[in-house]
């Protein structure tokens, strides 16, 4: 007998499945044209048969896959670069960010997150979920824990991901719609599976593949009193949908399923891809392609012409040095001639390169392409190429910062801290409430502050002009202004200089206190000669006056 829940949360998958339907035909058309994984939207059946099919017969151009590959690794390394920390934990409150305990407890809670994080496969997955999100507009990524053996991660494909929004516009709730084989099932749920599932791996049929569900939503009415899932802020339930039975039930305190989209219409809930926006462009570049083909084919190959009646010895042969004895007469003229086809091929190309420049342009491979063309542009340039690229992939990147990497950093945090992997919180912070923000550091949140940089080196370019028309003492008077310590940290920062290169405050301080006694010391050493000959002068006068004889005594009157 089918438990009501279970049939609940089926009805309920069945209407997200038909609010999505109006995305499914685009992204099928992007999934056969622009690097096809076979996948078949809207078939609810098993994938078994299409898994390693090529699926390439509506392609004829690579660019599109190609730069699709460069828009991954391009995000990667602006957004999440594996290289350096991008992002830091931070105190809500201000009062507390100078405290010195309390910045070594957000710095150590930062490094235990990166460690625990890359030792696992986040690098892997994050790259699928920008993989995703430039091919159909919106990714996820489930957040769990290996018991014992700390976090890891698994990108959802866009198959298999149905999502929807609460009243804020934030992604809540989450249906995974995917299929597992019974030994995969056994080995995850063990006795929980259902009988049908157990059957078929007890008997001959292990890698028999079932329908399984995933929905996870906010709990209505959650009991915070209880330590246990009934207390917890996410309800979980795994379905076997074919026979309407959950096999499991649990909950999350934080949500385990962060998702962002790409670009977001409004009064839409899936978002929107660049591959969305270059769909028609990339159709007419595969049809443009296959004409091109055929025609350099007729032109390599033509058809061949003969006369009526100019019957040779039998059918042409085409293979090289082949005989093909009959067919030219008595005169030594042929009878069969190739047919010369018409049309300019460099014409289709100029439209071919127009097309694969939009195509280019769309995944921002242009934008990333321009350092590598001008390696020699100076450091001004450098930093006004930075602020192009702040200002063109900024807003996608602050919507993937918080949508998708605040709320997956908030999941790990509390997967950490439930496996008392994180240190102890301080008292200061503990009476403030605990709060922290996430603050990031990636090569993105830097481009974004580039104008920050620019503005300062035009300030110093136009104050250097009028301080050479001031004379000698024109930069002492124009920029006293200026406080320089600050200028350089901020274009440090922004240029992403390692920090390891870089005395800190406190190091700066001591070398400032060292300056100074050794400035006064040096000023005593220049004072001693002059302290010295002022010593010997007075010495001398009061020796010469102490031997100059005493004078006849004053007349009494």
């Amino acid at each position: 007998m089918a438990d009501s829940r279970a049939t609940d949360i089926v009805d309920m998958h069945g209407r997200m499945i038909q609010q999505r339907q109006a995305f499914e035909e685009t992204w099928q058309e992007i999934d056969d044209r622009i690097q096809p994984t076979g996948q078949e939207f809207g078939n609810k059946t098993s994938p078994k048969s299409n898994k390693g099919k090529p699926n390439t017969e509506k392609v004829f151009d690579a660019t599109p896959g190609l730069a699709l590959d460069r828009f991954k690794a391009a995000m990667h390394s602006l957004v999440t670069p594996r290289a350096q920390q991008w992002h830091t934990i931070k105190p809500v409150e201000e009062q507390l960010e100078n405290d010195i305990e309390v910045k070594r407890y957000c710095d150590e809670v930062t490094r235990r997150l990166f460690a625990a994080r890359y030792s696992a496969n986040f690098d892997s997955e994050i790259q699928g979920c920008y993989y995703t999100s430039g091919k159909f507009g919106s990714m996820s990524m489930f957040v769990g824990e290996k018991v014992g053996r700390g976090l890891f991660y698994r990108a959802v494909p866009m198959k298999q991901l149905y999502f929807a929004e609460n009243q804020y516009g934030d992604v809540d709730l989450v249906h995974r719609d995917w299929f597992w084989t019974a030994r995969q099932a056994v080995m995850q749920w063990g006795d929980k599976c259902p009988k049908v599932v157990r059957d078929a791996y007890e008997g001959k049929k292990p890698e028999q593949e079932f329908r399984f569900l995933h929905c996870v939503k906010p709990r209505q009415n959650a009991d915070v009193s209880r330590k246990d899932y009934r207390g917890m802020q996410f309800i979980s339930y795994f379905v076997l949908h074919d026979f309407r039975e959950i096999i499991d039930e649990g909950g999350f305190r934080t949500f385990p399923y962060p998702t962002a989209r790409y670009d977001l219409v409004p009064g839409e809930v899936y978002g929107r891809s660049p591959c969305m926006t270059i769909l028609p462009d990339v159709k007419m570049l595969n049809v443009m392609m296959r004409d091109i083909v055929q025609a350099a084919q007729l032109k390599a190959l033509p058809p061949m012409i003969a006369a009526r009646d100019g019957i040779g010895g039998g059918a042409i042969r085409m293979t090289p040095a082949a005989f093909n004895p009959g067919w030219v007469d008595e005169q030594g003229r042929p009878k069969a001639m190739p047919l010369q086809v018409g049309g300019d091929l460099g014409i289709g190309s100029e439209l071919i390169d127009q097309k694969r420049s939009i195509v280019n342009d769309a995944l921002l491979n242009t934008l990333f392409q321009i350092l590598v063309d001008k390696p020699n542009i100076t450091a001004t340039e450098a930093m006004l190429r930075a602020q192009e690229k702040g200002q063109l992939v900024g807003p996608t990147g602050s919507r993937i910062e918080s949508e998708f990497l605040t709320k997956m950093i908030e999941r790990e945090i509390d997967i950490l801290a439930a496996a008392d992997q994180l240190p102890e919180m301080p008292q200061k912070l503990l009476d403030m409430g605990g709060l922290y923000s996430t603050e990031f550091d990636s090569p993105l949140s830097r481009a974004r502050r580039a104008e920050e940089g620019i503005s300062i080196m035009r300030s110093f370019e136009q104050l250097a002009s009028i301080a050479s028309v001031l004379g000698p003492d024109g930069a002492a008077q124009v920029f006293k202004r200026v406080n320089m310590d600050e200028a350089t940290k901020t274009i440090f920062e922004i240029n992403g200089t390692p920090a390891k290169v870089l005395y800190t405050d406190e190091e700066m301080e001591q070398i400032d206190a060292q300056n100074a006694q050794a400035s006064q010391a040096q000023q005593l050493l220049q004072a001693a000669p002059v302290l010295a000959d002022t010593a010997k002068n007075l010495a001398q006068a009061q020796s010469m006056a102490a031997s100059v004889p005493a004078g006849p005594a004053p007349a009494v009157v």
